[in-house]
């Protein structure tokens, strides 16, 4: 066997690992989220019930407003995202016994869903869209 061969197989190797412990740990997270809580539910179950809960509250301009503001995010990870923030969404939205769900329960929801680490992508993302996001700074964190 060469040199050149073994350096590529061993590089393979190295390349076919990494990638193995990178799936498993998003599929790890992923088994995390579906182990019931105390409530004998899984995160994603109370997803999908928020999800359920509030489908006929949903307008065309709010479906519209939230793929806008998750058009940035992968299109491998969008539906994710989409599903998550649509679910505490909603969750807010059965909390104040709303209506209908409004831009301000858009926003809310989505600043309140994203993780803390992308608040400062966020905010650019909200400035980008000319979205006012003045009424939720005390959800946001922006330090470095």
């Amino acid at each position: 066997m060469t040199t050149g061969f073994s350096l590529f197989i061993v590089g393979w190797s190295i390349v076919l690992v990494s990638l193995m412990f990178i799936g498993g740990f998003f599929m790890f997270r992923k088994f995390l989220k579906s182990m019931p809580k105390q409530d004998g539910k899984s995160d994603l179950d109370w997803q999908d019930y928020y999800i359920d809960q509030t489908r006929s509250r949903w307008t065309e301009e709010g479906l519209e407003l939230l793929n806008e503001l998750v058009s940035p995010v992968p299109q491998l990870f969008r539906d994710v995202a989409r599903r998550s923030i649509a679910a505490k969404i909603g969750q807010l939205a059965l909390e104040e016994k709303a209506e209908t769900i409004s831009t301000e329960l858009i926003v809310k929801g989505y600043i309140v869903a994203t993780p803390k680490r992308d608040h400062k992508w966020l905010i650019a993302h909200l400035e980008s869209k000319q979205i006012d996001y003045t009424p939720y700074k005390k959800y946001l964190h922006t330090e470095a």
